[in-house]
């Protein structure tokens, strides 16, 4: 992909739906080396299916890339697309973590989707595509177990 045809550094809209928004990738410039990135995302909303009111969460995305990073202009535009989109904790972090495996096809890659409480419950959600690389360090996600987060 050039740079013509990526969003980053145009002006773009923002997409309507997760469906609909696009993911860009550009080449990893050290494939020959296992590195773990992360994007921490702490203002994540969607919207209840049921009641229509707004969920909020923290996600976290590790990743070692192949030979694909995802670009993050286009990242934080797909996500924001889960703004006015209507999904249970479970489909939207799973959902994110299948897109970005779907683009990148990476070495490894994790989410954890810190739901805060919807009914005094809160719901935590974690999906990875197996077993982490032992060549790389994996940090903690960072966010605590839910106390009045």
């Amino acid at each position: 992909m050039t740079n013509d045809t990526l969003q980053l550094g145009q002006q773009t809209q923002a997409p309507e739906s997760p469906e609909t928004a696009r993911l860009d990738r550009v080449p990893n410039p050290h494939p020959d080396q296992d590195y773990l990135a992360r994007f921490t995302v702490p203002e994540f909303t969607s919207l209840c299916p049921v009641t229509g009111q707004p969920d909020f969460a923290i996600l976290v995305i590790d990743y070692v890339p192949d030979r694909w990073l995802v670009e993050s202009k286009s990242l934080k535009l797909y996500l924001g697309a889960f703004r006015n989109h209507g999904a249970f904790h479970e489909d939207c972090t799973v959902g994110v973590g299948r897109r970005l495996v779907d683009l990148l096809a990476p070495r490894w890659l994790r989410i954890g989707g810190y739901w805060y409480p919807r009914g005094g419950i809160p719901i935590d959600v974690f999906w990875q595509t197996g077993a982490p690389l032992p060549s790389v360090w994996l940090p903690d996600q960072g966010v605590p177990p839910y106390r009045a987060r």
